[in-house]
């Protein structure tokens, strides 16, 4: 049981001790405040008065929710630890969230706030900034490793010696960053986009850093999965909408068509993706698409189909059907729509072949995955789990 009596410091850290409760979840502190802790062992709960969450709020939001609150920080570093600050350091020192932190600010921004640095100015400072959220997202220790060679190589990109799955990377890479097409972004080229990103040499060299951060950070064993084609997606590893649709060819260098419902079937690849939120809220979804959706174990996962599918539908049957026609379906599973730095990325749990099933519009399909879940991810997939 905890107690907060009186009131504490400004400078107290209530966001370390609420975090250290909230291991199987990306939500923001300030939204478990606001709309209750989902993110809770089993058994556990926590109720604050009124009063007491206010002022845990405010603490919050005046230290590490502003970027005042992060410059702060940085601006003590060197007193606090005895040592020069870098990316890396400041992250762990203060154990922020890269996601959460850069939905703010950058880092070469705030070391400039700070008088860390000299001022900068380059032209798609804004733009990166923006990316930087999104490039935080990448666990992938291949994606990685190439993205690492390509951006710190003196020579330009021969997109013609890459191999497929190195090609969709750029693209994947150009979709995180750009959020359009080579087209809308006035590229003509994969390798234009990279070229673009010299032309910022402080923002490149802080996308190197963060990535070099990233790739420490990976604590699980990624590996790639057979999807038919040469995939750039790996087993357990986080992507992104757009990451995961550039990565199956769905969108294109020019051409980035809309997705509105959670399943794409790519008949080209003979391919079904299906991208799940586990948690929804009535205010985000309608009640046609409130599926339910859960890992039953390490390697049942429980589906439930858009609510127009019916068993004896030509879509129903390539479900049951599916490794009889020669057709995969590939699972990639969120805890929520939205964390603390806007829309959620997705863990893919690989490959995942049909069981069994009841009912008709909607259908619920019990699927068995061909990897074991992750137990750091069956935590928040599997609401059976008592403990």
């Amino acid at each position: 049981m905890l107690d907060f009596i009186g009131q504490a410091s400004k400078k107290y850290n209530f966001e370390d001790k609420f975090k250290a409760l909230l291991v199987n979840t990306t939500r923001g502190m300030q939204r478990h405040l606001q709309e209750g802790f989902a993110g809770l062992p089993k058994g556990c709960f926590i109720q604050l008065e009124k009063k007491a969450r206010e002022y845990i709020l405010s603490n919050i939001r005046s230290t590490l929710g502003r970027v005042s609150g992060f410059a702060t920080r940085l601006a003590s570093f060197a007193e606090d630890t005895g040592e020069r600050p870098t990316l890396a350091k400041f992250l762990e020192y203060y154990h922020l969230d890269a996601r959460e932190f850069y939905s703010k600010t950058s880092f070469s921004r705030l070391s400039v706030m700070t008088g860390l640095r000299d001022d900068f100015t380059e032209p798609d400072e804004k733009a990166l900034a923006k990316a930087l959220a999104r490039l935080c997202t990448i666990d992938s220790r291949r994606w990685i490793a190439f993205l690492l060679g390509v951006l710190q190589a003196k020579t330009a990109i021969d997109e013609s010696i890459l191999n497929e799955a190195e090609r969709q990377m750029l693209l994947m890479t150009h979709y995180t960053i750009w959020q359009t097409t080579l087209p809308d972004s006035g590229f003509n080229t994969l390798a234009d986009s990279i070229a673009r990103l010299r032309q910022n040499p402080v923002m490149l060299e802080e996308i190197i850093e963060l990535l070099r951060y990233r790739y420490e950070k990976i604590d699980f064993v990624d590996q790639a999965v057979e999807l038919g084609f040469d995939s750039p997606l790996d087993l357990h590893c986080t992507y992104t909408r757009d990451q995961i649709l550039a990565a199956v060819d769905y969108y294109t260098k020019d051409r980035r068509p809309a997705m509105r419902e959670g399943v794409k079937y790519l008949p080209d690849k003979q391919l079904d993706v299906f991208l799940i939120t586990l948690n929804k809220a009535d205010k985000q979804y309608s009640p046609s698409t409130m599926y339910d959706d859960y890992s039953i174990n390490e390697w049942l996962f429980h589906w439930q189909s858009q609510s127009t599918t019916a068993e004896h539908s030509p879509t129903g049957q390539r479900y049951i059907n599916h490794r009889k026609n020669g057709s995969r379906v590939a699972l990639f599973v969120r805890e929520f729509k939205n964390d603390a730095a806007g829309a959620a990325p997705y863990t893919f749990l690989g490959l995942a072949q049909y069981v069994q099933h009841t009912g008709t519009k909607p259908m619920s399909i019990v699927w068995r995955l061909e990897r074991a879940i992750p137990a750091r991810f069956l935590k928040k997939s599997n609401k059976m789990i008592v403990g």
